[in-house]
């Protein structure tokens, strides 16, 4: 499945692994899981993992957009985990779409990302 999703620190931290190339139907599962997450715990911090995306169909790109007008504002911390100097761009693209704290992190550095997310939900 293109799109994994594990909850973390009791479902307050949601992360994401995303690969391969997104299509329209990755996101059925993953828009209602995500808004479940949301009524059950509030904002989340959220780990999005870009590592071995290679891109979307223009339906996903589509999904992907509704997604993000509808659900930025459900996102308290967003860590962008990737390998490739676009995915960096996505992060810094994203920013003025949401109130979120959004970060870069290097794959390398995932670890440094859950501590980064974890240190709103410890408080």
């Amino acid at each position: 499945m293109p799109i994994q999703i594990n909850e973390e620190n009791g479902g307050e931290v949601l992360a994401v692994h995303v690969s391969g190339k997104l299509v329209k139907s990755d996101y059925e599962h993953f828009v209602p899981e995500f808004e479940r997450l949301v009524r059950e715990h509030g904002k989340l911090c959220v780990l999005f993992d870009l590592t071995g995306l290679h891109g979307w169909t223009p339906g996903a790109m589509w999904e992907d957009t509704k997604f993000a007008l509808h659900h930025f504002h459900d996102i308290e911390r967003l860590a962008v985990v990737g390998e490739k100097k676009w995915q960096e761009g996505m992060a810094t693209f994203c920013k003025p779409f949401t109130k979120a704290t959004v970060k870069y992190f290097d794959h390398a550095d995932a670890v440094d990302a859950r501590k980064w997310l974890n240190e709103v939900s410890a408080n």
